[in-house]
Formats: C-alpha cells, sequence, structure tokens
C-alpha cells in the first residue's frame, strides 16, 4: 500500500476505533491529505520514506506559508499521530515526526482587572439570595486567589472563620493554606445562612457553595454566574474566574513585590509560572535585582 492509502486506513481507524472528535478529524484529514498530496509531488509514497529530512522541509513549507505557531503545532501533532499508527502497524521502524521540535505557543494571559473596577464589580444586592452566594463565591476567588476547580471542590469545614483562612486543594491533589480578607468573610457569612436554608432537606451536603437544587454548583454554573455579574457591573469583555486570580497576582505582586509569596498563594510548583502568570519581563527583574542584591549595585561614579 502506498502512502496515500495508509492515510485513508488510518482515518478510518480515527473515525472508527478512537472515536475521535469530529472537528479533530476533519482537521487530521485536511492536514495530512495536503501533506501526502505534497509529498507524492516529490515522489514520495512509501511509508518508508518518511524521515526525519522530510519533516524538517515541511516544516519550512509551513513557516513560509505563514502559519503560526499553534498551527504548526498541530499540523506536527496529525503527523506524530499518523506515523505512531504507521509504526503499529509495522511499517515504520520508529517515529520520525518525535524528533521534529514544536514551536513554542504564545502564552496568551488575560487582562487584569484594575482596582477601581474590581471594587465596582464586587458591590452586588445584598437582597438577593443568588447575589449573595455570588458574591461570595466572587469576593473569594479574588481574596484568595482560587482556580475555579478549587473553588467549586471546596467543603464547608475547608473555612477557618476564626484565622480567616481557607484549606485549598488545588493541582496533584496538593493542599495549602492561603488567608482571606474582611470583605470575603463578611460575604461568606452573608452567605452562610442562605446555604443553610437552601439545604433544609438535603444535610448531608458538604460543598460549601451550592445551587438552589440542593447540590454542588458547577464549574459551568460559575463561569455564567461571573460573566452574568461582568456585564451587570459595567465591566470591558468576559469575567471568568481565571481574570480574577490573574487580577489577585497582579495586585499583590504589585504591591508587595514578593514573588515568593504570590507562588505560595497560587499554589504553583515552580516559580518561572508565576512570573509569566503576573506577566514580569526581564526589565523588571532586572530593576529589582539591582535594587536589592549587595553585588548588584552599580558604582557610585562620583
Amino acid at each position: 500500500m502506498v502512502l496515500a492509502e495508509w492515510l485513508q486506513a488510518y482515518l478510518n481507524h480515527l473515525a472508527g476505533e478512537r472515536g475521535l472528535a469530529e472537528l479533530t478529524l476533519k482537521n487530521y484529514q485536511r492536514i495530512l491529505n495536503q501533506g501526502v498530496n505534497e509529498l507524492a509531488g516529490q515522489a514520495i509514497e512509501q511509508p518508508t520514506q518518511l524521515s526525519l529530512s522530510v519533516f524538517e522541509r515541511l516544516l519550512v513549507g509551513w513557516r513560509r506559508h505563514g502559519l503560526a505557531e499553534n498551527s504548526i503545532a498541530l499540523y506536527l501533532s496529525a503527523w506524530r499521530s499518523f506515523c505512531d499508527f504507521l509504526v503499529q502497524r509495522q511499517q515504520l521502524t520508529h517515529n520520525p515526526a518525535d524528533a521534529v521540535k514544536a514551536p513554542k505557543r504564545p502564552q496568551r494571559l488575560p487582562r487584569n482587572i484594575d482596582v477601581d473596577s474590581m471594587t465596582q464589580l464586587l458591590k452586588l444586592p445584598s437582597d438577593d439570595d443568588i447575589a449573595i452566594r455570588d458574591a461570595a463565591m466572587l469576593e473569594l476567588t479574588y481574596a484568595s486567589g482560587l482556580r475555579l476547580a478549587e473553588l467549586v471542590s471546596l467543603d464547608i469545614d475547608a473555612i477557618n472563620p476564626r484565622h480567616q483562612e481557607l484549606r485549598v486543594t488545588g493541582k496533584g491533589n496538593k493542599t495549602r493554606i492561603v488567608p482571606y480578607g474582611r470583605y470575603a468573610a463578611s460575604a461568606i457569612q452573608r452567605w452562610l445562612p442562605v446555604r443553610q436554608r437552601w439545604l433544609a432537606n438535603q444535610r448531608d451536603e458538604v460543598a460549601l457553595f451550592v445551587s438552589q437544587r440542593q447540590r454542588r454548583i458547577s464549574p459551568r454554573t460559575v463561569q455564567q454566574r461571573f460573566n452574568y455579574w461582568g456585564k451587570q457591573q459595567g465591566l470591558q469583555g468576559d469575567l471568568h474566574p481565571h481574570k480574577l486570580r490573574h487580577s489577585f497576582a497582579s495586585h499583590m505582586l504589585e504591591s508587595s513585590g514578593d514573588l515568593r509569596a504570590v507562588q505560595e498563594l497560587l499554589g504553583h510548583a515552580n516559580l518561572s509560572t508565576t512570573q509569566v502568570y503576573t506577566h514580569l519581563d526581564f526589565q523588571h527583574l532586572a530593576k529589582v535585582y539591582d535594587g536589592a542584591h549587595p553585588r548588584a549595585r552599580k558604582k557610585d561614579n562620583s
């Protein structure tokens, strides 16, 4: 079988055995058909002719046609998957596409919300049960820099009202203790009686934040409610939990300059993640270094 025939077998495999999403299947079909036709024009029609140099030439062509980094990464993913299939069918001894270095995808950071806009956002009505719950979720997300998954997974016993601390289970099932401020504390205290009333017939529910259906609130509902209040309070663009977390990190860093502390509060395993998250650039880090390190200060010109 020639490469085009193996490609058809691979696409049938994707559609039938793996049950891949329709959009992914269409993308792979388009990318690989285009590539196989291009290679046929170079007299490369057998699986055994695929090599690192072949994929390096394809990569050059993709760049020449102006493909963005994300698109190139998708093209490489399609070819790597196809070559894996050929290895499984003993048409290749190894996957040559694995040796091609994919371009780094650009970091897209959300715009943080300035302090004045944040203050306006958090002025929710206090005479509506749903608004009281939503205010507590907004305040706590911003006060403690929570991820969406961390917020919805909070149980009632995660709160320590006496010390205004929160026990959070983050990525990798790692637990951290984070503080929250008086505004979040007040919002939680207003929410707890509402929660108790909603759960009058469902006392086994341990979730801190619940819906009126007496069950733990879903991530999708939180996203919808946050976006709703963002529009209601006049914020530009969509409001999602990650934007609140990003704003928390930015505001904390601007005020304290303590990157390590922000790293701990966010639950980042690596400091480099925090640097990217808070859009620090090298010039800022160099300025902090020059001003703080005893052997980094510039010589006095006098």
